[in-house]
């Protein structure tokens, strides 16, 4: 006979199931910081989550696809931590531009974020159906919201009517991930600074005297 009580609560699967996925998801990003992309193996990322292989692959095919999921997951979590409810519209598109490129130095200098990006970037190079998921469900939504705010900016009249927004976009992250997967100078909010000083500078409407 059971000793349950009538009131008790059947363990719910969909909860332990979303312990284990975040367990596994923390482990891949701790891990890849530690021994880095080459040595990370599912049986590691089993081990330090304190499940069985068979649990991972039942839910991805492949380290990478673990790593990507769980950068997914750090951004989400990122946004909820700084209170993140979108691309910031204060009405000075340079200082909301140097605002959100200052945060993407910050991270790209932060090794929680900083491993598994490169890992993802390398993994990438090599597997065409990672690096598609990599672009449509990581790049795209950040390069997107970039691309909104300079729209409202364009249709307040602060840039030229015929800008191209998604090269201006280019513009302005495409130097700073250059310097950042290089590593061909530091960095900083400075550089990041000049980036959208200069970019503006090409893209503001001219005011006619």
């Amino acid at each position: 006979m059971s000793s349950r009580s009538p009131d008790a609560k059947a363990p719910d699967p969909a909860r332990r199931n979303d312990r284990s996925r975040r367990a596994i998801l923390d482990a891949s990003l701790t891990l890849v910081a530690e021994v880095g992309y080459n040595k990370l193996t599912i049986e590691a990322i089993a081990a330090r989550a304190g499940v069985g292989k068979q649990t991972i692959y039942r839910w991805w095919p492949s380290k990478a696809a673990v790593l990507l999921d769980a950068s997914l997951a750090l951004a989400d979590d990122a946004k909820t931590e700084g209170g993140w409810t979108g691309f910031p519209d204060t009405g000075d598109l340079a200082a909301d531009l140097k605002l959100v490129l200052r945060a993407t130095v910050d991270q790209f200098n932060d090794e929680k974020y900083e491993a598994p990006m490169r890992a993802l970037t390398a993994a990438g190079a090599t597997d065409p159906d990672l690096s598609a998921r990599f672009t449509e469900q990581l790049l795209k939504p950040q390069l997107a919201l970039y691309e909104e705010r300079l729209r409202a900016a364009r249709e307040a009249g602060g840039l030229a009517p015929d800008v191209d927004l998604p090269l201006t976009v280019e513009m302005l992250v495409g130097p700073l991930t250059y310097r950042w997967l290089m590593g061909t100078a530091p960095l900083t909010h400075a550089f990041a600074d000049e980036l959208v000083d200069r970019v503006l500078g090409g893209v503001s409407k001219v005011t006619e005297g």
